[in-house]
């Protein structure tokens, strides 16, 4: 019986071990199964890693002294490169910036600023946000941060949101010059959670004609809608116009449930289907509150992904007018995976298609600096003057249930056209704006009269008390001469009501931000005005304004 003790104890030590080994090599395999969307985890049994040994080979014997990061990162994105246009690379340092617009919120001092001059000039406090609680004005210049000065022309847009972004509860102070004050202003600002918006702007053009910009798909987006849908419709909102010029996308599940406030119950939104990830389906439920009243989507080049999910969805069941140019034509969906060091990658995973099928992806196998060179394509081919110059294969044709012919490969084709204006009698204006002059001139204008633009309270009597005087034009045309654009009288008899426009425009801009810049602006926007002349007209039915289009000739 002692033997049998003793040969127990002399046992006892292995089996531990043998316990314990095995419960890590399971413990390894477990995490790794529920960490697999979240974590790439460096451990692999049994597995060489060939890159790691020749990053470690590297470091160690090359010639010069090298960094071990900077290898991995050239690693990570020469992998990432060679599969598509949209799977990247995210370092930890830039995992804020990146991910942050499409959070809805940041945390920082809550400020809109513009490097003026060579120094940080405030455009606006965020309403409700720290810096506005302290007493930061529009047009102050923030002349330090925390004691060290930020002016001069080597100062960046990146080191300066560096300084004032930060942990919330945590303390930055300013020291701000305000004209007519002699001495230097200082603020101490605690940091907090900055809402950031989807919506630039919502509001009725109309009686019945309601307007929405939409600039991103964030996390806050479709909440962003639904409250600004309820707005409109309390003034009387019976048609809708949804620009998503310029968006270039963001979170699929915010298009996803944006569109179901478009589409019936059971009408297919999207789906999405990739080698590793099989066919998904997203069906519009019974939540949506603007399914029936007339609907109107503005696209361009520089719509993308998102985007046009929805444009998509809405043309190819029939729900309304897709007006504009030819979208970018991104149809491949992005899976975010966090690394353990905080750095992420985001891998393509899947491609999405329209209800009718379409997948508007365009092409990209001749690399990543021709794909995202297409648009100057566009204008080299006359697309953007003239859709003809657009070649479509048949076998890229669909139809939807009304029997209107779309098109998949790149991009979606809008119902109505609008030509990019490129004619030779706006290369006056064109020069002013590529140089950005007629900001620039409005912004110091506000500058200079700030206090006596403020009296005007709200954004209306903005627009009916404010003129831009033949005068102010005249000043405008000397300031511009002085920054190197000559005048030319043709080109400004052809362009004098648009320059006018755009500098009221952007002084309203300066005092109530975009919700006193878009009413101006979109006055001389050709899109905008055609999707007014559409909604304007009367029609018995979606499809009989889909006809429309048969009619128009830009």
């Amino acid at each position: 019986m002692k033997e049998n003790k003793k040969r127990y104890y002399i046992y006892l030590p292995l089996a531990f071990a043998v316990v314990l080994i095995a419960g890590i090599m399971l413990g390894t395999r477990l995490v790794q199964i529920s960490s697999n969307k979240e974590n790439i985890l460096s451990f692999r049994p049994n597995q060489y890693n060939k890159v790691t040994d020749i990053i470690n080979y590297v470091e160690n014997n090359y010639v010069d002294s090298v960094s071990k990061n900077k290898l991995n990162k050239n690693a990570i994105e020469g992998m990432l490169d060679d599969l598509d246009p949209h799977s990247s690379y995210i370092t930890a340092n830039e995992f804020d910036d990146v991910n942050d617009p499409l959070r809805g919120n940041f945390e920082g001092i809550g400020i809109q600023f513009r490097i003026e001059n060579d120094s940080i000039t405030v455009i606006s406090p965020i309403q409700g946000g720290p810096s506005e609680k302290v007493g930061i004005q529009a047009g102050d210049r923030i002349v330090k941060i925390n004691g060290k000065e930020f002016t001069g022309p080597d100062i960046t847009n990146e080191e300066i949101i560096s300084k004032l972004k930060g942990e919330r509860g945590t303390e930055v102070n300013v020291s701000v010059y305000r004209r007519g004050v002699e001495e230097l202003l200082e603020f101490s600002i605690v940091r907090d959670v900055i809402p950031t918006y989807s919506i630039n702007v919502a509001y009725m053009v109309t009686d019945s004609i309601g307007y929405i910009k939409l600039s991103k798909f964030s996390a806050t987006s479709h909440e962003e809608f639904l409250k600004a849908y309820k707005d409109l419709h309390e003034k009387g909102l019976e048609k809708l116009i949804l620009d998503l010029r310029g968006n270039t996308g963001g979170y699929l599940k915010a298009a996803i449930d944006l569109a179901d406030e478009f589409l019936k119950q059971n009408e297919l939104i999207v789906y999405t289907e990739g080698h590793n990830r099989p066919k998904k389906d997203f069906y519009a439920t019974t939540k949506g509150h603007y399914e029936s009243k007339r609907l109107v989507i503005l696209i361009d080049e520089g719509s993308a992904s998102a985007s046009e999910i929805i444009a998509g969805a809405v043309q190819d069941n029939d729900r309304g007018l897709i007006v504009g140019r030819r979208s970018f034509g991104k149809g491949l969906v992005q899976e975010q995976l966090t690394l353990m060091d905080g750095s992420a990658i985001r891998l393509t995973v899947a491609r999405y298609h329209t209800p009718t099928g379409r997948s508007i992806q365009k092409p990209y196998d001749e690399g990543r600096e021709e794909y995202f060179n297409d648009f100057y394509h566009r204008i080299t081919n006359g697309e953007l003057e003239n859709p003809d110059s657009i070649q479509f294969a048949d076998s890229l044709k669909y139809t939807t249930p009304a029997g209107k012919t779309v098109y998949g490969g790149g991009g979606i084709m809008p119902d109505v056209y609008v030509a990019l204006e490129s004619d030779p009698k706006y290369k006056y204006f064109n020069q002013l704006v590529n140089k950005g002059l007629i900001y620039k001139f409005a912004f110091a204008y506000t500058d200079k009269h700030r206090e006596q633009l403020n009296r005007i309270d709200t954004v209306t009597g903005f627009i009916e008390k404010f003129r831009v005087s033949d005068q102010l034009f005249t000043q405008f045309v000397d300031f511009a001469k002085d920054k190197g654009v000559k005048p030319d009288q043709k080109g400004i008899d052809e362009s004098k009501a648009k320059i006018k426009n755009l500098i009221k425009a952007f002084i309203a801009r300066n005092i109530y931000d975009d919700k006193g810049f878009y009413p101006i602006y979109l006055e001389t926007d050709k899109t905008f005005n055609k999707a007014m002349d559409i909604l304007e007209k009367s029609f018995s039915s979606n499809i009989a304004l889909a006809t429309y289009k048969s009619s128009i000739k830009e």
